[in-house]
């Protein structure tokens, strides 16, 4: 059966239910020591996505997160607010953002909702950069394979003020740079992080994208991160480039707030 045959819902929509899952609430600060780089990314007055800092100035998030639902319109880049550590109203740091990119093969109205899978990659650049001890930015990796276990941290509508761990999920398929997850996923959980412990050390090999479902069972699709070189490389290109431009380079668009 092909991926595509089992995407019955994005990320916004039935919610999951917190418990059903085996998360962990990261609560306190030994909770979150060494999660520090994970963060809640504000996107105007009422939506969130979970952002992770992979640069002391980039933030990678799923590019949906960048759309506005209603007009299909990209979010301007001043009501942006990464927060890193948030936890009990409080946040390591907090930073605006420059500037935000989502990837250029990927269409926010498409109709092929695998094929926006496959692509919902964004970068977001901040104001400045972060630069603590306490937190440091997650390398990327090579892709992990069916029967892997991996694990993710995200923020979520119902526990929006403190991050979660779900450390015993795994890769069930994959598609392409589709992975097919059995972790959870909920509001707000767009964009979170997909861990896999290479060399002791957990690095993203993918980002929450949607919620799905199998024989009844609740799972989740997660969009490989091998593309995220594409959006370094246009970001790097373009280092001036203006809010609200709109710029088309070998057939491929960039929209940056």
């Amino acid at each position: 059966m092909r991926l595509i045959a089992l995407v019955l819902a994005l990320i916004c929509a039935q919610p999951l239910s917190t418990a059903a899952q085996g998360l962990r609430l990261l609560a306190t600060g030994d909770d979150t020591r060494g999660w520090e780089a994970v963060g809640r990314l504000d996107l105007g007055q009422n939506s969130f996505c979970t952002g992770t800092l992979i640069a002391p100035d980039l933030v990678l998030t799923a590019a949906h997160c960048l759309f506005e639902r209603e007009t299909g319109k990209m979010i301007d880049a001043a009501r942006i607010e990464f927060r890193a550590g948030w936890r009990n109203g409080r946040a390591v740091a907090y930073r605006g953002a420059r500037r935000a990119l989502a990837h250029p093969d990927y269409s926010f109205q498409g109709r092929d909702r695998i094929d926006r899978v496959a692509w919902d990659l964004a970068l977001v650049e901040l104001d400045q950069p972060i630069r603590l001890p306490k937190v440091h930015p997650f390398a990327l990796d090579d892709p992990p394979g069916p029967g892997d276990q991996v694990g993710v941290v995200s923020y979520a509508h119902d526990r929006a003020e403190a991050p979660a761990l779900e450390e015993l999920c795994s890769v069930m398929n994959r598609e392409g740079s589709v992975l097919l997850l059995s972790c959870a996923a909920d509001f707000g959980s767009s964009g979170a992080p997909v861990f896999a412990m290479r060399g002791g050390e957990p690095r993203i090999v993918s980002v929450v994208s949607a919620k799905a479902e199998l024989n009844d069972r609740k799972v989740s699709l997660g969009t490989l991160v091998g593309a995220v070189a594409d959006l370094r490389a246009a970001l790097a290109a373009r280092p001036g480039a203006g809010e609200g431009q709109f710029t088309r380079t070998n057939g491929a668009k960039f929209l940056r707030p």
